[in-house]
């Protein structure tokens, strides 16, 4: 059974900044990290436990294959929700891959 999967407002600026990058630095490779990111996502909706808890408050984070991003969410097992809290570059300060 899948879970829910619900984002923070600001995940889309996420994704569309480096898409952007991406796709300026190589026609093609943008949407190659977009398929990476679905992919990812698809596999945290399966099965939340999968990856790691890397904070006390519960967040987890799940790397993107090929590419330098990671994925932060918090699972709400009893609601069957996974919180998608940021898709950020894996050099980001780990202070400063979650937002309020």
């Amino acid at each position: 059974m899948s879970f829910r999967l619900d984002f923070h407002e600001e995940v889309a600026g996420d994704y569309q900044e480096a898409y952007t990058f991406y796709e300026n630095a190589k026609g093609g490779l943008g949407d190659r990290f977009l398929k990476m990111v679905r992919v990812k996502l698809e596999q945290i909706a399966k099965n939340p436990e999968a990856f790691s808890q890397k904070t006390k408050s519960g967040y987890r984070e799940a790397a993107i294959e090929i590419f330098p991003y990671i994925i932060v969410y918090k699972l709400y097992k009893k609601k069957k929700i996974v919180f998608v809290n940021s898709v950020i570059h894996q050099k980001k300060h780990p202070r400063k891959r979650t937002r309020k």
